[in-house]
């Protein structure tokens, strides 16, 4: 696996994680690309719009666009990804306790 691949694999989790901590499973994707670089994944706003269109394709988060903003809600699936009780091969798995 790539190194791009792996951080993808991280960049996703990520996002499902900071989802399931947002008030209603919702944020956007500016409050998402913010938060990124704080833990280290160095992710533009596209890049961010990339992997939300993935996990929506996956069936893990739903997208609204109202004007030039585009909201990401976690669905309950994207939820046991995050929590680490399901599993998706191209996601990277939460470690225990995290």
């Amino acid at each position: 696996m790539s190194y791009s691949d792996t951080v993808r694999q991280h960049a996703r989790i990520a996002i499902l994680r900071f989802l399931e901590d947002a008030p209603k499973y919702t944020s956007n994707v500016s409050m998402l690309a913010s938060q990124l670089p704080l833990i280290g994944i160095a992710f533009t706003r596209a890049q961010v719009v990339t992997e939300l269109a993935w996990l929506k394709e996956q069936g893990l988060v739903e997208t609204e666009e109202t004007g030039a903003f585009i909201v990401a809600i976690a669905t309950t699936r994207g939820v046991e990804i995050a929590q680490g009780i399901a599993r998706h091969p191209e996601i990277q798995r939460p470690k225990p306790g995290a």
